[in-house]
């Protein structure tokens, strides 16, 4: 059962923050969003409250969420952004509508910037800068970008901090990871994903962004990585001129990949373009494990030879050797059209937010690789298939872990600008000698011996410590001291309901005994001496008898039980 009263607002937040706090539960109520914040009684974990819970998603409108995100400011914007990123937990109405919001707000002065510029390189302006634009080139959440010239006659970008910018979102990410915690707890939300992990994640790449420190460090080992790399240039980071919330760049320049037209007019070849912004993204998964989780069209400049220059390394991602092998396990089973191979690889690489039907998984993918399997390489879309991917592990309960999910995003970005350029572009076929490749390389001598010698070592110091470790369980048995601790939290909560079960049998078998013997006792004596002080004590147990029945009865009913 659900109240259908909101919680005071807000008992999930520090009393600093109850203001925004409010202003936060507040829109989202206004925008029909206010059963996230409803409390949910009785058995939060069974399916039918996840049922129950899915239909409110559904009937509530997307535009309306993405409305409430855009009026609650930045953090909100960038947070509806990731989301909008994870097909595989929300549904692609809303997906759709999140995939919208844009990170672009209007300009503030420059006075606060200068402010932020001197206070971080501890100098004036014009004794850094030779000619500085006052006016940005862009304008986001995090910062502000300006045209520069150093004094050597270098062209540079610089980037800013905006202002107060990373109080508001620190005080936010507070409230939103409250949030996150408390619809967790409270509410059938925790059986469709995790919520507070989500919020973590998003609060980690947001603290990252604010960091240019961190950024220079991306752009230098990209630049390191794609060095000798004629297809790619990453632009030099000038440390002389960058702290943690100043970062200085080298300008390029070039054609915005997307410009078809401008691309054309300077002659430069399209497929050779789309071929190279592929090949970037295949060096960078299987390669170097780092890869740009920000692909869009804005960050690639073409120059004239057709080489991308690649921009803004704030959002990396890094790809573990064993999400390197899953996302190969999936390439593997597309291939092989084996959803066995690709349910594995799933379950071995994600996250279970609920009880799995393996069998219903595979059918599912079974039905995809039928659809699949009469196409042709040109017919098949990596972008189509990975959201037909992310729908059945929606439908599934599988949440797939970020750095797959952002990796998988990418590709399908990587790929629809390829597709824009050349329309006969076919990411399988280009993907398939790096694929093979790396295959190769996973299972060569090489790679293999480190990992056998590894676990041969591993082996012998455990066959060495096996026999000590068999005496000391032996003399724990002899003693009686041998225990198994069983710690299994399903097993608790059924011990609670049993226990609130008996009890109520308990109290409703005492309260008929006293309703009975209460009748029988005033049936079988007089109270001749003691009259009044007798109607006393007997009315008394009869109320009180009444009382609880009716507790009783009212709690069995509240809990949704018979």
């Amino acid at each position: 059962m659900v109240n259908s009263v909101l919680p005071k607002i807000p008992w999930f937040t520090r009393r600093s923050l109850l203001s925004r706090s409010q202003q936060i539960i507040a829109t989202l109520i206004r925008h029909g969003l206010g059963w996230l914040m409803t409390r949910a009684e009785g058995d939060t974990g069974s399916p039918s409250a996840a049922r129950k819970l899915l239909r409110q998603v559904k009937h509530t409108q997307a535009g309306e969420l993405v409305a409430a995100l855009i009026e609650l400011g930045p953090t909100f914007i960038k947070f509806g952004q990731a989301l909008g990123a994870r097909a595989d937990l929300l549904p692609e109405s809303y997906i759709e509508a999140l995939s919208k919001l844009q990170d672009e707000i209007p300009p503030l002065p420059f006075e606060g910037f200068e402010k932020t510029l001197v206070d971080e390189l501890g100098k004036p302006v014009h004794e850094i800068y030779a000619v500085f634009d006052r006016e940005p080139i862009a304008s986001a959440s995090i910062g502000q970008v300006y045209a520069a010239e150093l004094w050597t006659g270098e062209a540079v970008v610089v980037k800013i901090v905006r202002p107060g910018a990373e109080e508001i979102f620190e005080q936010d990410l507070e409230i939103l990871a409250d949030m996150a915690e408390w619809v967790h707890q409270h509410t059938p939300l925790h059986n469709l994903l995790n919520l507070p992990a989500l919020v973590e994640e998003f609060a980690y790449t947001v603290r990252a962004e604010f960091d240019y420190l961190r950024e220079g460090r991306n752009a230098d080992l990209f630049r390191h990585n794609f060095a000798d790399d004629y297809h790619v240039y990453i632009p030099e980071v000038h440390w002389e001129y960058t702290t943690r919330r100043v970062i200085t760049l080298e300008r390029v320049a070039g054609v915005k990949i997307n410009d078809l037209a401008g691309l054309d007019a300077a002659g430069i070849d399209r497929q050779q373009v789309a071929e190279n912004l592929m090949h970037f993204a295949m060096r960078q998964i299987f390669e170097f494990g780092l890869f740009h989780a920000d692909p869009h069209a804005g960050n690639f400049f073409v120059q004239p030879d057709a080489t991308l220059a690649v921009i803004d390394f704030g959002m990396v991602g890094r790809l573990s050797h064993q999400t390197k092998r899953t996302f190969l396990g999936i390439a593997i089973a597309l291939d092989r059209g084996d959803a066995n191979i690709l349910v594995d690889e799933l379950l071995n690489a994600g996250l279970l937010t609920r009880a799995l039907d393996r069998r219903a998984l595979i059918r599912d993918f079974e039905r995809l690789f039928d659809r699949l399997s009469g196409a042709s390489l040109k017919e098949i879309s990596a972008a189509q298939f990975m959201g037909d991917v992310m729908s059945i592990a929606l439908r599934n309960g599988l949440q797939l872990p970020g750095e797959l999910v952002t990796l998988l995003r990418g590709i399908a970005i990587s790929e629809g600008t390829g597709t824009l350029l050349y329309p006969d572009f076919e990411l399988i076929k280009f993907a398939t000698p790096y694929l093979t490749r790396f295959w190769k390389e996973e299972r060569s001598p090489a790679r293999m011996m480190p990992q056998v010698a590894q676990s041969a070592m591993d082996g012998i110091e455990l066959s060495l410590d096996l026999p000590r470790r068999i005496n000391r369980l032996l003399n724990q048995i002899e003693r009686g001291q041998f225990e198994v601790n069983i710690n299994q939290k399903i097993l608790d909560e059924m011990t609670g309901k049993m226990q609130k079960m008996t009890n109520r049998m308990a109290l409703g078998m005492i309260v008929s005994a006293v309703i009975i013997a209460l009748a029988l006792v005033m049936a079988v004596y007089k109270f001749d001496v003691w009259q009044n002080l007798g109607e006393y004590v007997f009315g008394f147990a009869f109320i009180s008898s009444l009382v609880l029945g009716a507790w009783l009865i009212w709690s069995i009913l509240r809990s949704g039980r018979t």
